[in-house]
Order: C-alpha cells, then sequence, then structure tokens
C-alpha cells in the first residue's frame, strides 16, 4: 500500500479544501478494496501566536494588511470552497488559535485509528461551527466526537506529551522546503504542493504506485 502524508494546518482554507479534492481523487481507488487513508503531518503556520491565539480580527488585519484585502482573498477561497461542498464561514470567526495542541490531537488519534476522522471534525469545528480548536476542553470534545475517549483526551492535552514530537515533525517539513500548505507526498516521493485538482493528485498517486 502506498503511503500518503499530507503536511497541513487545521485553520489553513485551502487544507480543507486539498483534504475534500484528496478525496474525490481517491474514490476509485477505495472502490477497488485499497484501503488508502492518509497520515496529517504536522505544519504550523502561525507557530508565533500566543497559546491562547488572538482576536480574529487582529490576526486578519495584521497577516492581510485590513479587513478589505482579507475580504477580497477569503472571497476566492469561499468561492472554491462551495464548489467542493465547504461553505466557510470566515466573517463569523471570532478567534485564531494556536494550533499547537490540534496537533498534539491529530497525532494522538493517529495512534488510535482515529486520526482522519478527527482532522475532518476539526476542520469542520473551526470553519462551519466557529469553535475555538485551541481550547483543550474543545478539542476534547472533537476528540469524542470523531470515536476518541474524551477523559483520556484532555488528559493527553493537559499533559506535554506529543508537543516535542509536532514541534520536530513541523521542523522536518520546513527542513525538505515546505513553505506552505497542504502538501502532499505520495509514496513518499512524488510530491505534490497546494490544494491541486483531484486528476493532479490521482495521477500522483498512481506514480507512487507504478
Amino acid at each position: 500500500m502506498i503511503g500518503i502524508d499530507v503536511y497541513s494546518d487545521v485553520v489553513c482554507p485551502w487544507c480543507y479544501i486539498g483534504k475534500r479534492r484528496l478525496d474525490q481523487a481517491l474514490v476509485g481507488v477505495r472502490k477497488r478494496n485499497v484501503a488508502v487513508t492518509p497520515n496529517w503531518r504536522a505544519f504550523q503556520l502561525n507557530p508565533d501566536l500566543p497559546v491562547e491565539g488572538v482576536a480574529r480580527k487582529q490576526y486578519v488585519e495584521t497577516k492581510f494588511g485590513g479587513a478589505q484585502r482579507a475580504k477580497e482573498i477569503y472571497a476566492r477561497v469561499a468561492s472554491v470552497g462551495n464548489e467542493v461542498g465547504i461553505p466557510f464561514r470566515f466573517e463569523k470567526i471570532e478567534r485564531q488559535p494556536n494550533t499547537i495542541n490540534a496537533h498534539r490531537l491529530i497525532r494522538y488519534a493517529g495512534d488510535h485509528g482515529q486520526q482522519d476522522a478527527v482532522v475532518e471534525a476539526m476542520f469542520r469545528a473551526f470553519f462551519l461551527e466557529l469553535r475555538d480548536i485551541g481550547d483543550m476542553a474543545t478539542l476534547s470534545e472533537i476528540g469524542a466526537g470523531a470515536g476518541l475517549n474524551h477523559d483520556l483526551v484532555f488528559a493527553h492535552l493537559s499533559s506535554n506529551e506529543g508537543v516535542a514530537s509536532v514541534l520536530e515533525e513541523d521542523e522536518r517539513a520546513r527542513r525538505m522546503g515546505v513553505t506552505g500548505v497542504p502538501f502532499f507526498v505520495f509514496g513518499g516521493k512524488y510530491t505534490v504542493s497546494g490544494a491541486q485538482e483531484p486528476d493532479v493528485l490521482l495521477e500522483a498517486y498512481q506514480q507512487a504506485v507504478a
């Protein structure tokens, strides 16, 4: 079975779109009873944000140089999102989180066979349900909703377990030359940068298989 590593951040709208397109690309593969499950890898878009996050308005104005410029950029993303069934609610998001704990949960979920479900739930929580995915209680609820034990997730996040691993994975991505996400690695060899169309992702997968 060919491995698929996806470097991603759960506050990245293009990563959510990329997940949808990867799912579409692999529909035919899965119909042939080939088990293909991506490995979600950590990449923090905003590693310098405080652990408690910041107000979304402050974040947007700093990152994009003002609300109007951000509105223009997000309008394009929202248009693409609608094409793949994601009704982004950018204007309603109140807080921009630091994602270190979100990535810790994703790694934990991977160890318990629920990684893809947790990633999907986290994208939905942030972009559609407007939840603070930097909050440990919220993350524990998301994990439980995806099939994990709520109390064990909360205990994990309350410790320092997994912090070093996430930081190491993020650093490894940067050493590989990853500067933006999503970034796909098929079979450890073929790479695709960005939320490319399903046919591009499928071709890379097929090349890795060949």
